[in-house]
């Protein structure tokens, strides 16, 4: 019987001799097979529009915003309006006392009632004056001190309804009424107090039209002109963006600030600004039309310069491009791409001329997605 005992050692020591080699087979495979594909994302180019724009902070200011004052003069009997309360046109905001008013519209109201009166009475006689001159028993100058009679009491007749009109606007004016649709700023009067002719009462604000003052460079001043779409959002409404247009131009550069004046004049129904507040404007100066964007990401800085990575055929290819304006995370491409081509956005700082790319695997659909899709 052959036993295997004095070839076990030999056996190991071949396999241990064998196993660098191995491992050396290995790795030469793996170099020739080349480094591993990075995984990257991937957008296509396609032509666009593109607006280029100034961006400024401005102010914002309430076009309609009246002081109220006392028509008439009198003591305030009643106020209604308070500082922030919204009022709509009409809605009364105090009274004046108007006892003396309604007395002189009933003093009025008594003289015309003697003048109409008087001036029935002066017509019969013009008629029976005329009557007797025509049958010839008396003469015409005493017909025409008659007439002239009617006609001074016609005319005080008018001069007592004129101040009776008078009395009933006093009457009117003493309920004091909001001008406009808007808020109240400031409350100056309260019940009690004495006012004249004139006397502010309230300070009202209108909030149906705003004004934006947008101060800019003067080396803007070439691409500024009244006409320009304007895109307003203001800190305080952010979900309420604004489009406008600019509606004058300052002529004069602030001497403090070397800015001109850009106007924006706006509804602002709904939106919810309020004067004094501050508004972010983006001022579209030109429009591009057929403009190449793509990714900041896409735009990878490379000793030769700026680079993009276009893929093709699972491979990244290098392009030298010349860029232009970087709007809202996007770079204009100048040259070095055309439309259609699939660029590398995330990952290709890690990419080189030639390498080997891959997309990542679309997720596998919820369980409860086929059945949503079924119903």
């Amino acid at each position: 019987m052959v036993t295997l005992r004095p070839i076990l050692p030999l056996l190991c020591a071949a396999a241990l001799l064998a196993l660098p080699g191995c491992g050396r087979d290995a790795e030469s495979a793996r170099k020739a097979a080349g480094p591993p594909a990075v995984l990257i994302t991937t957008t296509r180019v396609e032509p666009r529009s593109l607006e280029v724009y100034e961006e400024v902070v401005g102010t914002l200011e309430n076009v309609i915003d009246p002081t109220i004052g006392a028509e008439v003069a009198g003591r305030v009997t009643r106020v209604l309006g308070f500082t922030g309360k919204k009022v709509k046109q009409g809605d009364a905001l105090a009274e004046i006392d108007a006892v003396d008013f309604e007395i002189q519209g009933r003093a009025d109201a008594a003289e015309i009632a003697r003048l109409q009166t008087l001036l029935a009475q002066q017509e019969r006689v013009v008629q029976r004056q005329q009557a007797l001159v025509k049958q010839g028993f008396i003469a015409q100058n005493a017909a025409d001190d008659a007439v002239a009679q009617r006609n001074a009491l016609r005319e005080q007749l008018a001069a007592a309804r004129a101040r009776a009109e008078s009395s009933r606007r006093g009457m009117v004016k003493s309920r004091v009424v909001a001008p406009v649709d808007g808020e109240i700023e400031t409350q100056i009067v309260a019940v009690g107090d004495y006012v004249k002719l004139g006397d502010p009462l309230f300070r009202l604000v209108g909030v149906q039209r705003m004004r934006a003052r947008l101060p800019l460079p003067e080396t803007a001043a070439a691409r500024l002109r009244p006409g320009l779409k304007v895109r307003l959002v203001s800190p305080a409404a952010l979900q309420n963006p604004i489009e406008a247009r600019i509606d004058e131009i300052r002529p004069t550069v602030g001497v403090a600030n070397r800015a001109l004046d850009a106007i924006v004049n706006f509804q602002n129904e709904g939106a919810g600004l309020r004067g004094g507040g501050s508004v972010n404007a983006r001022i579209v100066v030109a429009t591009r039309a057929g403009a190449l964007m793509v990714p900041e990401e896409s735009v990878v800085l490379r000793p030769a310069g700026k680079v993009v990575y276009v893929v093709r055929a699972g491979r990244a290819e290098q392009r030298l491009v010349e860029t232009g304006l970087k709007q809202d995370g996007l770079y204009e491409i100048l040259q070095g791409i055309a439309p259609g081509d699939v660029v590398a956005v995330d990952g290709a700082g890690f990419l080189t001329q030639g390498a080997a790319v891959t997309l990542p695997k679309p997720k596998p659909p919820a369980p409860g997605d086929a059945a949503r899709k079924k119903g």
